[in-house]
């Protein structure tokens, strides 16, 4: 069961050392506990949301100085009273302090449960507390675009407006229920089933949303592979622009694949640059290395394929882009090294039917220019797109529900099936509505879900 009666305390910054370090409290007795420490004003007897400053002291010994933050409920975050303690960010002196606000009767915070109880005491719901954990871990501007979205209550709003008309045609069907000897008819079948058909559309253009989403939150791998040589590394710190990898003029430097990570326009590409093709090899590493660039390709969202203009023929290129669209890989061709080619010279096997990209990754000729080119082969105006973007896969399998639910309904009606197995249908509807906002849900559901948050939040 949730206890809300006690007082928790967690570190809400992040451990180690740091210039500043908080310490927050919430619950009851939190004013109280943090009085007994706190060498200043008498702060039961302070007014909301003001700041003091004074020191913490264990018995008579000084631990730090500190300003503490005053918020009373309701009128705070999790709906309680809420004690703030900045402090200087040292180990031991957060420890400590910690230390004393559990001798003197709080418990150690879970990991969300600062969250939980907001979500509990009314002050958000479900989407809006999973916004909190998405806000937190974003790392580029449409991840974090999205999550205050829905932490603002934008999703929240959709799925209310869903509910209230679903629950009228509900509670209208049911009561023709009653008078079922009567023969009357409360409930306008043909604006319910426009109301299906709308609420039907609104959802599915949230679940479509959801591959977006599903970019916006996690990024897009994308895969540099070609020939060795080629000069992939070359590539991936043009891109970085930082020296990452290893260059060298001997083929099959790179022997294992290597990660890391660009923000284009607020959207994450996580960029990998493989081990160089080559089939006949007879180096037993090398070989491992060109196995992993071959399940790297498979695995990536994009690949990048790059090869050396002055090598490397139509037919080559042709036979390539053949193997990506049988695998359904979605691709960029680069041509590298187009600073080797004669003064006025251009490849002959440019064409408009094969659009090939030529750089210069040695002097970052044409990187900003292939940069666009991989945000828009992927992201085409997406971003964009107005109202909810949905990121969380649970909100994804919860609207999947919905839909199938949705389509009991019309079938139903086009069934001309009694109003009591409607209104069932409409009900299971409204129950999946209710799983994402949190009005239906479950203790072991909560627990789920916030034990993926950090300690403190």
């Amino acid at each position: 069961m949730f206890i809300l009666t006690d007082t928790i305390v967690a570190l809400a910054t992040p451990p180690g050392e740091g210039a500043i370090g908080i310490i927050r409290l919430s619950g009851p007795e939190a004013i109280a506990i943090a009085d007994q420490l706190f060498k200043g004003k008498r702060l039961a007897k302070q007014l909301t949301h003001t700041l003091h400053f004074g020191k913490i002291l264990d018995a008579d010994k000084i631990i730090d100085e500190v300003v503490i933050s005053i918020f009373r409920g309701p009128k705070s975050y999790t709906g309680e009273d809420v004690i703030e303690i900045s402090c200087h960010g040292s180990p031991y002196v957060l420890q400590k302090i910690i230390d004393l606000c559990l001798r003197h009767g709080a418990r150690m915070a879970k990991p969300g449960e600062f969250t939980l109880r907001a979500f509990l005491k009314g002050k958000i719901d479900l989407t809006q507390a999973e916004a909190v954990a998405d806000l937190i871990a974003s790392q580029a501007e449409a991840s974090h675009h999205a999550a205050m979205h829905n932490l603002r209550g934008g999703f929240s709003y959709e799925l209310k407006q869903m509910r209230e008309e679903l629950i009228k045609f509900s509670a209208l069907i049911e009561l023709e229920l009653d008078f079922s000897q009567e023969d009357v008819e409360f409930a306008d079948r043909k604006q319910l089933y426009d109301l299906i058909q709308r609420i039907n559309e609104l959802v599915q253009a949230l679940v479509d949303s959801f591959r977006l989403g599903n970019v916006i939150k996690h990024g897009l791998s994308v895969a540099i592979i070609g020939k060795p040589n080629a000069g992939k590394s070359t590539l991936l710190n043009a891109l970085l622009n930082e020296d990452r990898a290893i260059v060298s003029d001997i083929a099959g430097t790179t022997r294992d694949t290597i990660e890391e990570v660009l923000n284009i326009n607020g959207v994450i590409f996580r960029l990998i640059d493989t081990a160089g093709i080559r089939e006949h090899t007879t180096d037993a590493i090398e070989k491992i290395g060109v196995q992993r660039s071959k399940d790297a390709r498979g695995k990536a969202d994009v690949v990048i394929y790059l090869f050396d203009v002055n090598e490397l023929s139509q037919e080559e290129i042709e036979e390539r882009i053949g193997e990506f669209k049988k695998e359904g890989i979605r691709y960029l061709l680069a041509g590298n090294k187009a600073d080797k080619l004669p003064a006025g010279t251009e490849p002959v096997f440019f064409t408009a039917e094969l659009p090939i990209l030529f750089i210069s990754a040695r002097d970052k000729k044409n990187i900003d220019q292939l940069k666009d080119a991989l945000f828009d082969l992927v992201m085409a105006g997406k971003l964009k797109q107005e109202g909810t973007i949905v990121t969380n896969a649970r909100h994804y399998g919860a609207l999947q529900d919905l839909l199938n639910s949705l389509h009991d309904i019309k079938k139903s009606m086009d069934e001309n099936l009694p109003g009591d197995l409607i209104a069932l249908d409409i009900r299971r509807s409204l129950h999946f509505l209710g799983d994402i906002t949190g009005e239906v849900t479950t203790e072991d559901k909560l627990d789920y879900i916030f034990s993926k948050f950090c300690i403190g939040k």
